[in-house]
C-alpha cells in the first residue's frame, strides 16, 4: 500500500489534505479561503470595516513630469464563471481625443476589487496575440480588497498605436455556493505626450521600440488563455511565423508560468526518493527547470525562471497585504535572435518552438517577436558565424534513508552566437551569451515532515554589436541573481491538531549595463528582498489560528530613477513603511554621456543590435 506523501511539503499536502480542486490556474496547492482562521475573517458588519489593498513593492514608472496623460479605459468587466470559457474580447483603438500622435510613456493600469472567497487566479492580457501583461490576483476577505497593477509597456508602441485590435483577457474563474469571489476589473491605457526634454527614456532599462510585434501564441477563438500549456518533459508547443525580409534587429520576448504539480518545482524531489519510499501524489523530477527557446528546432536561448510566489502560495498569509516579488507582474524574458536573422529572411515559415526540462504539469509559455525593420531597403541580409550550445552540465549527489536525506542538485549551461546582418545602416556584427548556474540544497528531516531549500539561480546574458569599419562595440549586460529559501515542518499537536511553520526568503539582485566603449556606460543596480514567517494551526482539515509577517527591502539605484522602500507587514497590518528617493550622483565624466543620449525616443533612427545612427553612415 503507498504511503502518503511527507508533510513537510506544507503547501502541495494541505492542498490534498483540504481536497482542493483541480485546476489549471495557481491554485491547486492554495490554501482555501473559508479554512482561514476565525480571527482573520470578517467579525464586524461589510459597511463598518473598509476593504485591504493589497500591492507589490516595486519602483514607480519614470513619467514625463510636466504633461497629463490622455487615458483610455478600454475593458471593465466582472470576471465571476469564466473557467474553461474563452477570453473576453474588447475592440481596441489607439485613443482618438490625444492631441499628440507621439508618447513618451505608455502605461497599462489594472485595477480591482472583489469580496468574499476565493482562489488566487493567473491571467493574462493580450492585444492582436501579444502578451502584454501576465500576472496574479489576489485572493479576497469577506470585507473586501482593492490592488492595482501599473505597466509600463511603451515597448509595444508599434502595436498599441494600430487601429482595429482585438483586446483579450483570460482569467479562469469560478464561482459557486463555495467561492463566491468575483473579480471587477478596469483596464486602461496611459499615453504620455512626447516632450523633447522628457527623460522618460532616460536610464538602461529603456528601448527605442520595435517596428512590430508578431504574437507567438496561441490564435483566437479558443477557450482558456492564449498561451501554448506545456505538460511534461517532452511536450513541445510551437508556431510558424514569416519574418520581413527587411528586418535587421530580432528579440524574441518569453512569458512563462507554472501551475498545478510544478507550481513549486523548486521544491520537488528527486524521483529515485519517491520510489524508495513508495508515495504518491507527490511532485517529482527535482528541482530544477529550464524553458527552452528554439528556432527551426535549434536552441537559441534559455530561460531559468524567477521564483514567483503566487498569493496563494506556501502560507497565503504571508501575502497579505504585501505579496510576493513578481506575484502581480510576472517577468518576461528575452532572448536575442539577431545573430540567426540571416537563416529566417527568406520569406518562408519557420518554428518558434518551447519545451520546458524535468516539467510535470502544467507551464503556461508564448512569446512576442519584437522586429526592427530597415526603412530604407526592401530586403537584407545575414549569416550565421557562430552558435555553440552545449548539453547541461549537471551534478547530484544525494544520501536518504528512509524519509530523510540530503538531496544536491548544481547544474550550468553557456550559449553563444554570432552573426551578421547587412542593411542600409552596415553590416553589423552581433553576439549574443548567456551564462547559467544553478544550485539547489535540499534537507528532508523529521521523517519526511521538515523540509529546507536553499536555491540560487545565476542568469548573465551580454548582447555585444560591432559597427562598421569601427573598433566601437555597444553592449546591454545583464547580471541577475535568483535566491530563494524555505524551512517548513510540521509538528503533531494532540487532539488531531497540527502546527504548521514555514518560513521563506525571495531575493532578486539585478545589474544592468548599458553603452558603448567610446562612450562609456549607463547602469541600473536592483537589490529586492523579502523574508516572510508564518504558522498555522490545523484541526480536522480546519486552520483554527495562524500569523502571517513579511518584512521587505527595495533598492533601486540607476541613472534614470532611485528608490527605496522598508517595509513590514503582519496579518494586514502594516508595521513601518520607510522609503525616499535620494540617491548618490553619478559623475558624468565616469559614464561618458550614458547610452541613452543616442537613442532619442522618435528621433534618428538607432538599432540596438547596431548602435548606429542612422545619419551616421555620411562619416
Amino acid at each position: 500500500m503507498a504511503s502518503t506523501p511527507p508533510f513537510s511539503l506544507l503547501f502541495f499536502s494541505l492542498s490534498l489534505l483540504l481536497h482542493q480542486p483541480v485546476f489549471s490556474t495557481a491554485n491547486l496547492h492554495s490554501l482555501r479561503p473559508e479554512f482561514l482562521p476565525q480571527q482573520l475573517r470578517q467579525t464586524t458588519p461589510q459597511n463598518d470595516t473598509p476593504p485591504t489593498g493589497y500591492f507589490e513593492v516595486t519602483k514607480p514608472i519614470n513619467l514625463p513630469k510636466t504633461t497629463t496623460p490622455c487615458s483610455h479605459l478600454v475593458l471593465a468587466h466582472d470576471f465571476a464563471f469564466t473557467y474553461g470559457k474563452p477570453p473576453v474580447l474588447a475592440p481596441y483603438d489607439p485613443p482618438s481625443h490625444c492631441p499628440s500622435r507621439k508618447f513618451s510613456k505608455i502605461v497599462l493600469e489594472w485595477r480591482a476589487t472583489c469580496r468574499g472567497r476565493q482562489f488566487d487566479r493567473i491571467f493574462g492580457v493580450w492585444l492582436g496575440g501579444v502578451e502584454l501583461l501576465r500576472s496574479c490576483t489576489a485572493e479576497p476577505r469577506s470585507t473586501g480588497i482593492f490592488w492595482s497593477v501599473k505597466k509600463d509597456v511603451t515597448r509595444y508602441s508599434s502595436l498599441l498605436l494600430k487601429k482595429n485590435q482585438t483586446l483579450a483577457v483570460y482569467l479562469g474563474n469560478l464561482v459557486d455556493s463555495t467561492y463566491t469571489g468575483v473579480y471587477h476589473v478596469n483596464l486602461t491605457f496611459h499615453f504620455y505626450p512626447f516632450e523633447e526634454k522628457s527623460k522618460a527614456f532616460d536610464g538602461v532599462e529603456d528601448n527605442i521600440p520595435a517596428d512590430l510585434i508578431l504574437p507567438i501564441s496561441r490564435n483566437l477563438p479558443l477557450n482558456d488563455g492564449l498561451w501554448f500549456e506545456i505538460e511534461n518533459s517532452t511536450d513541445l508547443s510551437l508556431k510558424e511565423v514569416k519574418i520581413p525580409q527587411n528586418a535587421y534587429r530580432a528579440v524574441l520576448e518569453v512569458y512563462v508560468s507554472f501551475h498545478e504539480n510544478d507550481e513549486f518545482w523548486y521544491s520537488n524531489v528527486i524521483n529515485e526518493y519517491i520510489d524508495a519510499n513508495n508515495l504518491t501524489n507527490t511532485p517529482g523530477n527535482g528541482p530544477f527547470r529550464e524553458v527552452v527557446v528554439s528556432l527551426d528546432g535549434e536552441l537559441v536561448g534559455a530561460i531559468w525562471p524567477f521564483t514567483v510566489i503566487y498569493t496563494g502560495g506556501v502560507n497565503p498569509l504571508l501575502w497579505r497585504p504585501i505579496t510576493g516579488i513578481g506575484s502581480f507582474n510576472l517577468p518576461s524574458y528575452d532572448i536575442e535572435i539577431t545573430p540567426f536573422l540571416g537563416r529566417v529572411l527568406d520569406g518562408k515559415s519557420h518554428e518558434i518552438s518551447f519545451n520546458v526540462t524535468n516539467a510535470l504539469n502544467v507551464w503556461y509559455v508564448d512569446a512576442n517577436l519584437h522586429l526592427w525593420l530597415d526603412e530604407k531597403s526592401l530586403r537584407t541580409e545575414g549569416e550565421v558565424l557562430k552558435h555553440v550550445s552545449l548539453p547541461l552540465v549537471v551534478s547530484l549527489v544525494s544520501n536518504f534513508t528512509g524519509l530523510n536525506g540530503t538531496f544536491l542538485t548544481s547544474i550550468s549551461r553557456s550559449v553563444k552566437s554570432a552573426g551578421w546582418v547587412k542593411s542600409s545602416y552596415g553590416n553589423i556584427t552581433t553576439g549574443f551569451t548567456q551564462d547559467f548556474y544553478f544550485s539547489n540544497s535540499m534537507v528532508m528531516g523529521n521523517n519526511g515532515d521538515m523540509q529546507i531549500v536553499d536555491q540560487s539561480i545565476y542568469f548573465n546574458d551580454s548582447v555585444d554589436a560591432n559597427l562598421p569599419h569601427s573598433s566601437q562595440v555597444h553592449s546591454l549586460r545583464s547580471q541577475k541573481k535568483f535566491s530563494f529559501y524555505m524551512y517548513s515542518n510540521v509538528f503533531d499537536q494532540g487532539n488531531e491538531s497540527s502546527l504548521y511553520i514555514t518560513n521563506v526568503t525571495l531575493g532578486l539582485h539585478e545589474k544592468k549595463f548599458k553603452g558603448s566603449s567610446r562612450l562609456g556606460f549607463a547602469t541600473s543596480n536592483l537589490e529586492n528582498l523579502q523574508r516572510c514567517q508564518g504558522n498555522m494551526v490545523v484541526k480536522k482539515n480546519l486552520v483554527v489560528s495562524g500569523l502571517g509577517s513579511t518584512q521587505q527591502v527595495y533598492k533601486y539605484n540607476g541613472d534614470d530613477l532611485c528608490y527605496l522602500r522598508n517595509i513590514s507587514s503582519s496579518n494586514y497590518t502594516i508595521l513601518y513603511d520607510h522609503g525616499g528617493s535620494q540617491c548618490r550622483k553619478k559623475a558624468e565624466s565616469h559614464f561618458g554621456f550614458g547610452f541613452h543620449k543616442l537613442w532619442p525616443f522618435h528621433a534618428r533612427r538607432v538599432s540596438l543590435a547596431s548602435g548606429l545612427l542612422e545619419n551616421s553612415k555620411r562619416d
